[in-house]
């Protein structure tokens, strides 16, 4: 099918019908890259989980956590990405799910997987508000409210939907490469110099150090937890060039990456210290010292006075990362007319940048009303909206990793007979799958340690019941629409890219 680049076609759907379609051709291998690690958000990933890992969960066994997590992942990736050789949809787990699992078990994933989108993005606008205020205050003295920062970045990610996921990459690209030199700058600078104080230790890389320490289930929760977004890949699909190339390697260049990144950095943040050093700095008043100082000694100060500001431009890069991809689950749940309201609202793109920009201003509302809610109810933007939203959003995507195995496994009994194999799509699905429960029970047995001072909170108690709503919503509805309108049931995760549609 040839398309325009500058504008958006339309896509198939199973009964012939028309749809809006996002501006293909918009991004290449690099660009999916970006926008999936930018979700992990590195700088967050090491400065903010890092020190609790140490300091309460696995201790120097941390980047251990990191390894493990990133084998768990891999393993899990080779399954999804079989999968995105035959499907390419914005849907991404929302479409995998429904030809794999059925139309019902697809919608209530979809509608989980947008829900823990939805979600994320006002978390990262309150620690991103909290780094902004912090850092501001720290080197000029000037006070500007957590709320000011978190209208900035609003309006940012609004933009960036608006014009197309070009511009969003661009920035996005810049962002990253920053964050991502000053954190290497470190540890490279640790190697170099030999290691810390005490020379090159191994034991943080010790597998079986990843299950020692205060609680190894909280460690091994955080490490997962640095890694959620880089499964994003696939709503680019629609977006990008040749994505059935495109996709698979996005992925797993995103996980091999990020995880060989976060070993590394964690690592020599331990050793530039001394083990029994970073220990006490992760578990003092300021845990942040656990990336400060070697940054400071091995680097200068000037390169810890970046690594602040960085710490906010990751977090919005994160954000934004976020914001397009709740808008794009919005989007593709829309045009598919679960509700026919919505496929004429946020299921339609914009005429010229091919974006989902009502779907954007959706979410942007969205966002803003549960700012709102948590302002309201006195949280704090960090240890309140940013953790109690992560959480909540972490569990639920935690869950639709896990059933988007086990419907890996299920469609390739029944589909592509050629592209069957033992370990691609059987044993590593499999394994994930498992795995992914697993991860599901750390968060689970974890949640109120992960909360901190937030432990009692409502929100916290509520968030499984939350997370089993969404999900039962997401069941009922589609038995709803099987029994009442079985043409708009038969549309459920069935709109892909025309030239790739899967039958």
């Amino acid at each position: 099918m040839a398309v325009d680049e500058g504008v958006a076609p339309e896509a198939g759907t199973d009964d012939g019908g028309t749809v809006h379609r996002l501006k293909p051709n918009a991004v290449g291998l690099l660009g999916v890259v970006f926008m999936a690690v930018a979700t992990a958000a590195p700088i967050t990933a090491m400065t903010g989980n890092v020190p609790f890992m140490v300091s309460s969960g696995n201790g120097i066994g941390a980047p251990a956590s990191y390894l493990v997590a990133m084998v768990v992942l891999a393993i899990f990736s080779v399954g999804f990405t079989s999968m995105a050789k035959h499907i390419t949809s914005t849907g991404a787990f929302y479409g995998f799910i429904s030809y794999g699992l059925g139309r019902t078990a697809g919608l209530a994933s979809g509608l989980l997987a947008t829900f823990a989108y939805v979600v994320f993005e006002p978390a990262l606008i309150g620690i991103f508000s909290t780094f902004a205020t912090t850092t501001l205050k720290d080197q000029t003295g000037v006070h500007v409210p957590w709320w000011a920062f978190a209208l900035l970045m609003l309006a940012v990610n609004a933009t960036g939907t608006w014009f197309g996921i070009s511009v969003a990459e661009k920035l996005l690209v810049a962002l990253l490469a920053t964050e991502v030199t000053v954190l290497a700058a470190m540890a490279v600078s640790v190697a170099f110099h030999g290691g810390g104080p005490h020379g090159f230790t191994f034991a943080p890389v010790d597998p079986v150090n990843a299950f020692k320490g205060t609680s190894a289930g909280l460690g091994l929760f955080f490490a997962f937890w640095s890694w959620v977004g880089f499964e994003s890949t696939a709503m680019y699909g629609e977006e990008s060039r040749d994505p059935k190339k495109i996709i698979p390697k996005a992925t797993m260049i995103s996980v091999l990456g990020v995880g060989v990144f976060y070993v590394f950095v964690s690592w020599m943040a331990i050793t530039g210290n001394g083990e029994s050093e970073a220990v006490k700095a992760a578990s003092s008043a300021n845990p942040l010292a656990m990336f400060f100082n070697p940054t400071e000694r091995y680097v200068g100060h000037w390169a810890v006075d970046v690594m602040q500001w960085l710490m906010i431009t990751g977090s919005l890069a994160c954000g934004m990362a976020f914001h397009n991809c709740a808008a794009r689950y919005l989007y593709a749940l829309g045009r598919e007319g679960v509700l026919p309201s919505l496929q004429r609202t946020i299921g339609r793109t914009h005429e010229r940048h091919g974006s989902p920009h009502i779907a954007g201003l959706v979410q942007t509302g969205v966002t803003a009303v549960l700012l709102g809610a948590f302002w309201a109810a006195g949280k704090d933007p960090y240890t309140g909206t940013y953790v109690l939203l992560a959480i909540l959003g972490t569990m639920a995507i935690l869950v639709v990793q896990a059933v988007c195995s086990f419907a890996v496994l299920a469609y390739f009994r029944s589909h592509h007979p050629e592209s069957r194999h033992w370990f691609r799509t059987f044993t590593a699905p499999l394994i994930g799958g498992i795995a992914m429960l697993g991860v599901v029970v750390l968060l689970v047995s974890n949640m109120s340690a992960a909360a901190g001072p937030e432990s009692g909170s409502l929100v916290l108690k509520a968030t499984p019941w939350l997370v089993a709503a969404v999900a039962g919503t997401g069941i009922g509805y589609a038995q709803y629409l099987r029994r009442r309108a079985p043409e708009r049931y038969a549309l459920l995760g069935r709109t892909v890219l025309e030239e790739t549609k899967e039958r």
